[in-house]
């Protein structure tokens, strides 16, 4: 079974990043961000998973200086925890 059937077709407003590298990572997570952003998602999901906490710190850590967020969390108890950040956007 490949990663894409186990896990399914990533919804539009979420971006899959578990078993990245940052440097693979990074350029993924900036063009979704836009992306999503001039679709009109108002929030979004980013999957990095848990591990040792690196990718979720990059991730993190990326989000607070960029333009487009107003805000992230950690994905709730049963939304993947902190396996998962959910961004909300500035208004347009």
């Amino acid at each position: 079974m490949s990663n894409k059937d186990y896990f399914g077709t990533p919804a539009p407003d979420e971006l899959r990043l578990r078993h990245l590298t940052v440097d693979e990572a990074l350029p993924q997570l900036h063009q979704f961000l836009h992306d999503t952003y001039v679709s009109g998602y108002s929030q979004v999901r980013i999957i990095h998973g848990k591990g040792t906490g690196i990718l979720r710190e990059t991730v993190r850590r990326e989000l607070k200086k960029h333009p487009l967020v107003k805000s992230f969390r950690a994905g709730a108890y049963d939304g993947g925890g902190e396996g998962v950040t959910v961004v909300e956007f500035s208004e347009k």
